[in-house]
């Protein structure tokens, strides 16, 4: 999982006012593929969670809200990267629906993680009343968009997902809403 966005929601949640003390949970047991490590870190959040569960907030981490993963591009500072490739084809790689980059992942395949995730462990969570914060990066949170706000694969293409801006949905009765 990225730090980044797991940073990202300690920041957040050390604004909130309750006293409440985040505790990552790691892996939702479907399939999730847990190292070693993740397993041990896994274990001492159940031990913590269990012993202060009325003054912790849980947080979960899952692989399957990680950013895109752009392969060999990975890493690759962006201008060197429109020298090597041409601006177009960059542009193609970044910003099209079904076109992955080399060895990395389109978002209609970041997709094919993120939604998953969202029906099978989200939004089971909001239908049991629970209120979610989810921190994560552009691409994962902008597949996640497309499907809340029904958008088609061209109008996805041009969605901008600000940096460290809450985007907040309300869920009633099975149905989101901005």
């Amino acid at each position: 999982t990225l730090v980044r966005a797991q940073m990202t929601a300690m920041l957040a949640l050390a604004q909130h006012s309750s006293g409440f003390t985040p505790v990552f949970q790691y892996g939702e047991g479907e399939g999730d593929s847990v190292s070693e490590n993740e397993g041990r870190m896994r274990d001492w959040a159940q031990i913590s969670g269990e012993t202060n569960s009325a003054e912790t907030i849980p947080v979960f981490i899952s692989w399957k809200l990680n950013e895109r993963m752009y392969g060999d591009l990975q890493g690759l500072n962006k201008q060197a990267t429109r020298e090597k490739y041409g601006d177009e084809q960059v542009h193609i790689w970044r910003r099209s629906f079904d076109v992955p980059p080399p060895n990395g992942e389109s978002l209609e395949m970041t997709a094919a993680r993120t939604i998953p995730y969202l029906t099978d462990v989200l939004i089971p969570a909001l239908n049991a009343g629970k209120n979610l914060f989810i921190a994560a990066h552009g691409n994962s949170l902008r597949s996640i968009i497309m499907h809340l706000d029904g958008l088609s694969q061209e109008e996805v293409l041009s969605l901008e997902v600000p940096t460290g801006q809450p985007i907040i949905y309300q869920f009633e009765n099975g149905n989101f809403s901005r």
